[in-house]
C-alpha cells in the first residue's frame, strides 16, 4: 500500500471536503534536488515524518518509483482498488527528476477523473512538460529556481503568522490544502 491516508492534515483536508484523499510520500531533502532555504524549515523533516517506520516506506516509495512500469501498475491498481479521487503527492519529497515526474503525467494522463495536486520546488522539471488539467501543482517558493516563477504561476508562500498572509492577501491554505487547486496566490502558515 503506496497511497495511504494517515497524515493528519491529509484525513482533515478529505473530512472538509468530504472527498476520497489519498497521498504519496518519499523521503523528505533527499528527494529534493532544488531545495535550499526550505531545508532549514522543513516540516517533513522532523517530528512524526521521522520515525523509523516511516522513514522507511518514505524508502520503499523511492525505491519502487526507480522501476517506472511497477510503479505505474501499482499505483493504478490502488486508485482502482480504493477508488481515489484526489492524490496529494509529497506531503514529503519531491520530484527528483523528470523520468519521475513523467510517470506520475502518466498515471494522471491515464486517470482523467482523478486530481492530483501538490507543491513542488522542481520548477525546473515542470517547464519542460505540458500538464494534464487533472495535475496542478503550485511553485513552493524557497527552492533553488524561484527566479524561474513567474508572477502568472501557481506560487506558494511560507508566511510566519497568518496576519502576514492575509495583509499580502494570500489564500490561507494551511488547514485545508485543497484550497490551492482555486488559487494561483497560496499562503501557508509556518508550523
Amino acid at each position: 500500500m503506496i497511497l495511504t491516508n494517515t497524515n493528519s492534515k491529509i484525513k482533515k483536508t478529505a473530512k472538509l471536503n468530504n472527498v476520497r484523499l489519498f497521498e504519496f510520500n518519499l523521503p523528505a531533502v533527499s528527494t529534493c534536488p532544488f531545495a535550499d532555504t526550505c531545508k532549514e524549515i522543513c516540516y517533513a523533516d522532523k517530528g512524526t515524518f521521522k520515525y523509523p517506520v516511516v522513514q522507511a516506506k518514505y524508502h520503499s516509495n523511492y525505491e519502487l518509483t526507480k522501476n517506472k512500469d511497477l510503479f505505474i501498475k501499482v499505483v493504478q491498481n490502488e486508485l482502482i482498488k480504493k477508488h481515489i479521487e484526489y492524490v496529494r503527492i509529497h506531503s514529503s519529497g519531491d520530484f527528483y527528476n523528470l523520468k519521475y515526474l513523467k510517470a506520475w503525467l502518466e498515471i494522471a494522463r491515464g486517470n482523467p477523473n482523478v486530481i492530483f495536486y501538490g507543491y513542488t520546488k522542481s520548477v525546473p522539471l515542470f517547464k519542460k512538460v505540458d500538464l494534464p488539467q487533472n495535475f496542478i501543482f503550485c511553485f513552493s517558493t524557497g527552492g533553488k529556481a524561484d527566479h524561474l516563477i513567474k508572477d502568472t504561476d501557481k506560487k506558494a508562500v511560507i508566511f510566519n503568522s497568518l496576519e502576514e498572509l492575509k495583509k499580502a492577501r494570500f489564500t490561507d491554505c494551511s488547514v485545508n490544502d485543497m484550497k490551492m487547486i482555486t488559487t494561483n496566490k497560496v499562503g501557508l502558515v509556518l508550523h
